[in-house]
């Protein structure tokens, strides 16, 4: 499969009696081949459930009868790209072709950091901006299962006279990880500065390219690789991940105070409740707080600061992340709305 092969056949779609067929009239975005998974945005202006549905099947029916019949189609419907943002100022130094970045720390591991920050950096490209994700999880990098890139190796390439490493990209964004870069079957064991200098060359070594966004998934807890990242770059704006449990808010204060510390004067958009509540698939209108409820809900107004909101306990975003396909890529509606929520909070508050 190949991208003009997709694009010739979905341009015997339509669209609301346009003229024009859909990627034509530059519907069509984000278009993306992963081996026999495909996905794309179409961009329109309606929120009809009926318009939507008769489009996403027309589009299906018209690659699978012209591309290839076993093909896996995501499509997502966006409005506005979140790229689309005015923004203040970019970054200077080796990420200057990177407008924002977005830290997603937690207090304490277990949260489900690395989750979020995923399906945030997916939700934002979704939304029509160029998107890296960056895992500066040290010690415990995920992000290589997560979008089932385990045991791929990055490329070189030459940038003015330096070797310079090139992220891979996957699901339509760019990902690096020290997990790419060391044998997973063995332990990172690192003093911090030379943990602190492996995230430097995140930074000044990585050939990030133009981005609108660089998500940044931090390790937990309060130690040297967050001083080095917030004092080497500009961060945009600090998302803070927790659990309604008591044990990790009290991490997550932690958290808040570190960042509101005058050398580091990060701005904090917003908390985000992850493994919220549990709704069963036989009861959907049903939610169970097994974790407690509204616990970080009650922090950010506590402190005075945004709540991005909800993500649900489900068992697909746990299956996602175990075989190598974020919830975000999946046909799981529900959680991929609280996702883009998310993003569009994140995009409008950074």
């Amino acid at each position: 499969m190949t991208k003009e092969k997709v694009l010739d056949a979905l341009k015997a779609v339509h669209y609301a009696g346009n003229e024009k067929d859909i990627v034509t009239a530059g519907i069509v975005q984000d278009l993306m081949i992963e081996k026999y998974y495909i996905s794309f945005s179409l961009i329109i202006e309606t929120d009809n459930a009926d318009d939507r549905l008769k489009l996403k099947s027309e589009a299906i029916k018209a690659i699978k009868d012209n591309v290839d019949k076993n093909a896996v189609i995501k499509i997502s419907f966006q409005h506005k790209p979140v790229a689309a943002t005015t923004y203040e100022q970019e970054q200077e130094g080796p990420l200057s072709g990177v407008k924002k970045v977005i830290a997603v720390f937690s207090g304490k591991g277990g949260v489900g950091k690395s989750t979020v920050a995923a399906n945030l950096a997916l939700a934002l490209a979704q939304s029509g901006a160029a998107v890296g994700l960056m895992d500066a999880d040290i010690y415990g990098p995920s992000l290589p299962i997560m979008f089932g890139v385990r045991g791929e190796r990055p490329m070189m390439k030459d940038r003015n006279g330096k070797g310079v490493i090139v992220p891979l990209e996957r699901f339509g964004i760019k990902l690096l990880s020290i997990g790419l870069l060391v044998d997973e079957s063995k332990a990172v064991v690192w003093r911090g500065p030379m943990a602190s200098s492996a995230i430097r060359q995140f930074i000044t070594d990585v050939d990030w390219g133009n981005l609108d966004y660089l998500v940044v998934d931090m390790p937990p807890g309060t130690g040297d690789i967050h001083l080095t990242l917030l004092q080497a770059i500009k961060v945009a704006g600090v998302v803070i991940v927790s659990t309604p449990q008591d044990v990790a808010l009290a991490d997550a204060k932690k958290g808040i105070a570190m960042f509101g510390q005058a050398q580091l004067n990060a701005r904090i958009l917003g908390l985000v409740e992850n493994m919220s509540y549990f709704t069963p698939a036989e009861l959907p209108d049903n939610k169970y707080y097994i974790f407690g409820k509204h616990g970080a809900k009650n922090l950010a107004s506590e402190y005075d600061l945004p709540f991005l909101g909800e993500i649900p306990l489900v068992q697909s975003i746990r299956e996602g992340g175990d075989i190598g396909i974020p919830v975000m890529m999946s046909d799981d509606e529900i959680t991929k709305q609280a996702f883009m929520e998310l993003a569009d909070k994140v995009a409008r508050g950074a």
